[in-house]
C-alpha cells in the first residue's frame, strides 16, 4: 500500500495490514457493497453460421430487468432483431447500437432470469487474466462485504479486506458505511475525447442509504473505499442513475480520504485520482509506483490518499 499524503506532499510504502493505523475516532469508512454476477454469456446465432457469439451484459436499462445495455463480439456480424441462443432457457435479442459499439439487448428467458444467469453465465474476470472463469472465482472476485447484485466488475479496492481488518478499523473508532454502485461500462470506460470537459459517462445504478448520509454527516473525516463509493457519494440526489465525470477542479463534498488501486492511463478512474490529489502529486506517485514494481490491475497493490 503506497500511502500518499496530500498535505505534506509525500509518498510512503507501507502494508495494506498497517491501513487500520491510518483510522481515526470519528472516521466513517464508506463502502461499495455491490456484488459481481455471472454477467458473460456465450452462445450461438439463431440464424446463419452458428458461430460463437460472446454477450457481456453492462448495465440493466428497463424496469423488468430484461432490456439490458451490452458489448456483443464478433459486433460487426450481429444486426438489430437478430437472436442469439444461450441456452434451452434463454436466448437474447438485439434491439440497437450505441455510440461505442455497445449493444441494447432484451433478454428472453424461461423461469427466473438471474436463477438462469447463476447457472450458464460466466464470470467476468478482467480481459488481462487469461483463463477462463472458475466456480471458485464466484467467490474470490468478490469483495468481503459484498451484498447488492448487479455489478459486472468487482470495486476493486475492497478486494483488500478481510474481516478481521474490517473490525480493526470498528475498534480504531471508525464508522462502517455502505453504499451501493453496480459497476458498469461508466467505471471502466477508456476516455474517447481530448477535450476532458467533452467527456460523458456511461450512466450506473447506485444508492446511498439514509444510514449512511447520517453516519457521514456525524463523522470527521470520510474515508472511501475505491473510485465507486466516491462517485456514489459525490452524487446527487443520493439514488437513482449517476453519470458523474469527476476531473481536476471538482470540489470535493463529502470525502477526505480514499482507497484506490492503480489505474490506467485515459481512464476516468485515474483522472478522478488526479482531481482528488493534483495531477503533479500523482505523477510522483505513479513514478515511485513504477519504480517500486508496485502491481497494477484489479488484483493489484493499492494507494491511500489522506
Amino acid at each position: 500500500m503506497l500511502v500518499v499524503d496530500r498535505a505534506a506532499g509525500t509518498v510512503a510504502d507501507r502494508e495494506f495490514r498497517d491501513f487500520p493505523s491510518y483510522v481515526r475516532p470519528g472516521d466513517c469508512i464508506v463502502l461499495n457493497d455491490s456484488r459481481v454476477f455471472p454477467s458473460r454469456l456465450y452462445g450461438h446465432r439463431q440464424h446463419g453460421t452458428g458461430g460463437r457469439v460472446e454477450v457481456f451484459l453492462t448495465r440493466q436499462m428497463s424496469p423488468d430487468g430484461l432490456t439490458w445495455e451490452a458489448l456483443v463480439r464478433p459486433g460487426r456480424k450481429m444486426r438489430t432483431g437478430e437472436r442469439i441462443i444461450v441456452s434451452d432457457d434463454l436466448t437474447v435479442e438485439i434491439l440497437g447500437r450505441g455510440e461505442f459499439g455497445e449493444r441494447t439487448v432484451r433478454l428472453h428467458p424461461r423461469g427466473d432470469l438471474f436463477a438462469i444467469l447463476d447457472r450458464v453465465g460466466h464470470v467476468p474476470l478482467p480481459p488481462y487474466i487469461r483463463r477462463a472463469d472458475t466456480t471458485a472465482d464466484r467467490e474470490r472476485y468478490q469483495t468481503v462485504f459484498a451484498r447488492e447484485r448487479g455489478s459486472v466488475a468487482a470495486p476493486t479496492a475492497g478486494l483488500h479486506f478481510t474481516p478481521e481488518i474490517l473490525e480493526a478499523c470498528r475498534l480504531a473508532g471508525a464508522a462502517i458505511a455502505r453504499v451501493t454502485l453496480h459497476i458498469g461500462l461508466g467505471t471502466f470506460q477508456p476516455i474517447h475525447d481530448d477535450v476532458i470537459e467533452k467527456v460523458h459517462l456511461h450512466s450506473e445504478r447506485f444508492a446511498v442509504p439514509e444510514e449512511t448520509v447520517r453516519a457521514m454527516d456525524a463523522a470527521s473525516r470520510v474515508i472511501a473505499i475505491g473510485t465507486t463509493s466516491v462517485r456514489a457519494i459525490e452524487s446527487d440526489p443520493v439514488r437513482g442513475e449517476t453519470d458523474l465525470f469527476i476531473y481536476p477542479g471538482f470540489q470535493f463534498r463529502r470525502t477526505g480520504a480514499m482507497l484506490t488501486n492503480f489505474h490506467l492511463p485515459k481512464s476516468s478512474l485515474l483522472v478522478l485520482v488526479c482531481a482528488f490529489a493534483g495531477m503533479e502529486l500523482i505523477r510522483k506517485a505513479y513514478r515511485h509506483a513504477v519504480e517500486s514494481r508496485y502491481r497494477f490491475f484489479s488484483y493489484g497493490d493499492c494507494m491511500l490518499i489522506l
